[in-house]
């Protein structure tokens, strides 16, 4: 898996970057004080913003001192912390104005090769302004306007990280994340859904196991084999579960360990296929798995086992197929297929499907393409105007992928229904290529400390 992007604080003590820092990692990991100071070493951990995952490090305050006194050697702390950061926010308090030694920071940061990101914090109120429009002196543009301890401006980081994140996550994803990269395939079920017969035919009779490895839990193993599909060999990673069940003895408890079977395996896959067995139908318990595979953000596959013994098989497939977009409404048009463990019938076609639905959950779609799509949807059907009150929508981004998930700007988003936050996930997923994949929708209206009412 691709490593997370780093993302450092620095700026002289006491301007906030500790209560930045637990906001975005989301617990009081670093100790915050009004002395200045009081963060002594580097702090880490992994931050979320908006469906930005990354790395943070919280530096100590940056003091002019002699290398060998403590202040000293918190200097080399934070000057290593940037080197080795891929973003650096760089902090002001903007209530107090720009210091010299705010200068002394700038200097320094301006011939550092880390793209630097200036933050105005304690920005909330006109008590700021002066310091903010002061800030331009340091050659870092406009700062981010930002109150790390009420929580205000946390979207405006996010358009100011998201240029900088976007471009090194697409690096990484076409090193780490190419198509030729072996396919993290999950195969879960119910317990008589034939999920071991269709293994075995998939790995043949040679098929080799590698056995229980670091990172996998202890009831999960890893099977690498190679698929040799109408496009040539391609490289498959099956996670496998087996061996949970046969500890079950009655029927809830059955159930039970059936999703827990589904979860082990889902925590480490890319697609999941859920196998339903032909002759019993689409039962509860099967869409209380699917459901769950779609939380985990996991790409889904449905898959009919026992297709040579069924009987009235095109009925059954509509009755499959109409529960299916019933019972799974969030994500309609799930692929369903048929197969047949015993005779391996249909298998090179559940494989290839797999391959396409990981292309379309590892999709990402350009800025550009995305707003022009986004301007037609709602010229085609605007937003409602609850209460006579029109909802502003600006513009959409993709924040993440795999599972795709973007971000909505826009005034009084909270107040957007959710029937039109499915109409623009639905039109993601049918016109922009994302299949029937989870996408996630996120809404966010920027706040100006200095906008009235």
């Amino acid at each position: 898996m691709s490593r997370l992007p780093t993302v450092a604080i620095v700026g002289r003590p006491n301007v906030g970057k500790s209560t930045l820092f637990n906001r975005l990692v989301g617990k009081k990991l670093a100790l915050v004080d009004d002395r200045p100071g009081v963060t002594r070493d580097r702090r880490e951990a992994d931050a979320h913003l908006l469906g930005l995952d990354f790395r943070v490090i919280d530096t100590a305050g940056y003091e002019d001192e002699d290398p060998d006194t403590l202040p000293g050697r918190m200097r080399r702390q934070t000057q290593a912390a940037v080197d080795s950061a891929d973003v650096a926010l760089f902090m002001i308090d903007a209530r107090a104005g720009i210091v010299p030694l705010d200068e002394e920071i700038a200097r320094w940061l301006r011939g550092a090769s880390t793209p630097i990101v200036l933050v105005g914090n304690k920005a909330e109120g006109r008590a700021a302004e002066a310091g903010l429009i002061e800030a331009l002196s340091l050659g870092f543009g406009d700062a981010v306007q930002l109150s790390a301890e009420h929580g205000e401006g946390v979207a405006d980081l996010f358009e100011a990280l998201l240029p900088h994140l976007e471009a090194l996550e697409a690096e990484e994803e076409e090193q780490d994340e190419s198509p030729d990269a072996p396919l993290k395939l999950a195969i879960v079920g119910r317990p008589n859904a034939g999920k071991s017969t269709l293994v075995n035919r998939i790995l043949g009779e040679d098929r080799m196991i590698t056995g229980p490895e670091a990172g996998i839990t202890r009831d999960s193993i890893a099977i690498d084999w190679v698929w040799h599909g109408p496009h040539g060999a391609r490289d498959v990673r099956l996670i496998d579960t087996a061996g949970m069940r046969k500890r079950a003895k009655v029927q809830d408890k059955l159930e039970k360990l059936s999703v827990a079977d589904a979860l082990h395996a889902v925590d480490f896959a890319e697609v999941v296929v859920l196998l339903l067995d032909a002759t019993l139908g689409l039962e509860s318990q099967d869409l209380r798995i699917a459901d769950r595979v779609l939380e985990e953000g996991r790409a889904l596959v449905i898959a009919l086992n026992k297709w040579d013994v069924a009987e009235d098989p095109s009925k059954l497939f509509n009755g499959v197929r109409t529960a299916l977009d019933e019972g799974l409404a969030q994500v309609r048009g799930v692929p369903l297929l048929t197969v047949s463990g015993a005779t391996g019938k249909g298998i090179d076609q559940l494989i290839g499907a797999a391959f396409a639905t990981r292309e379309a959950w590892s999709r990402r779609v350009g800025t550009g393409e995305l707003n022009r799509w986004f301007e037609r949807a709602i010229e085609a059907n605007p937003p409602p105007a609850p209460g006579g009150k029109r909802i502003k929508l600006r513009y959409l981004t993709q924040a993440k992928t795999r599972p795709p998930g973007f971000v909505l700007f826009g005034t009084r988003v909270d107040e957007l229904p959710m029937s039109y936050q499915r109409y623009l996930i639905n039109g993601i997923r049918r016109e922009l290529g994302f299949g029937a994949v989870p996408v996630r929708l996120m809404l966010r209206a920027p706040k100006n400390p200095f906008a009235g009412g």
